[in-house]
């Protein structure tokens, strides 16, 4: 997969000898395996001026970063949709894919760290709230219909046993250290396995959307759903009776227990022991 790296560039609440708000770029990299040890993630950190707040500094930034850097990119991951344009901009420039997502899990980690713990050391701190622009979402699409899984099952598994992830039989997917959200090795993990006889297809389709979540819409009507990239929302399946949506609550309310810590995968059939796609994820509030 490459090294992948999370970027945020955005005003944050200090403000310059102009009374204008610093901007600052954030660089972090994405740990992409269960055993990825967060101490030895790549970041990157810069402020600059509201008045240089353009595609220019910001691809001479991340070029400094990619001199600074072990390790180029292989794509870059950004949240803020409104900062879109300048973003591609710039990565497209260097040639490196920039893509919207709400995979950002370790950069959202060391933001909501530094809006805590760093920002308000410096003396033209200014307290309130730091708001992204907000967006409608988009009515939930069905799936293609080649990719519809014919059975679907809610599943638990304990932290402990995602140890051994690296040792499983994956064709496609993507884990994140479960020590860097701060999870008890005893903990149940709620997940949705779902079985397809075109299994591999329906996963190889996944793995391009940069998966985000799986959330319980009680709607009316009441539906499995998957977010993914910045805004996009997808019809897992649709929740027809009582016994179902009452599973489907209990996934949800499983979730908020474990810090919204959650897994999707992808299977031939119940007796599989591989999996054509699973991946780790975490609903986030971004």
């Amino acid at each position: 997969m490459g090294t992948i790296w999370e970027l945020d560039f955005y005003s944050r609440p200090i403000l310059d000898e102009r009374q204008k708000k610093l901007w600052e770029l954030l660089i972090c990299e994405s740990p992409l395996d269960i055993n990825h040890p967060t101490d030895s993630l790549y970041r990157y950190s810069e402020f600059t001026s509201n008045q240089q707040v353009n595609s220019i500094w910001l691809k001479s930034a991340i070029e400094k970063a990619i001199a600074d850097a072990p390790e180029a990119p292989q794509k870059i991951r950004f949240f803020r949709r409104q900062m879109n344009n300048m973003i591609t901009k710039a990565c497209t420039e260097m040639a490196i894919p920039a893509v919207l997502s709400r995979r950002t899990y370790a950069l959202n980690q060391w933001l909501q760290q530094r809006m805590e713990e760093v920002y308000p050391t410096y003396s033209n701190y200014q307290a309130g709230t730091n708001p992204s622009v907000q967006y409608m979402s988009p009515a939930p699409q069905p799936l293609p219909d080649a990719l519809i899984g014919e059975k679907w099952t809610f599943v638990s598994l304990e932290t402990e046993a995602f140890a051994e992830m690296s040792e499983w039989d994956i064709d496609f997917g993507e884990a994140f250290p479960l020590s860097a959200i701060g999870l008890a090795p005893n903990l149940q993990i709620p997940g949705l396995i779902i079985y397809s006889s075109r299994a591999k297809p329906l996963a190889a389709w996944m793995s391009g959307l940069e998966l985000a979540f799986v959330k319980f819409n009680s709607g009316p009507p009441a539906r499995l759903l998957l977010e993914t990239g910045g805004n996009d929302c997808w019809i897992l399946a649709n929740l027809a009776n009582s016994s179902t949506i009452e599973e489907a609550k209990r996934f949800s309310e499983a979730k908020s227990k474990v810090k919204q810590v959650h897994f999707l995968a992808v299977q031939s059939n119940p007796e599989s022991e591989s999996f054509a796609g699973f991946w780790l994820l975490q609903e986030i509030n971004i």
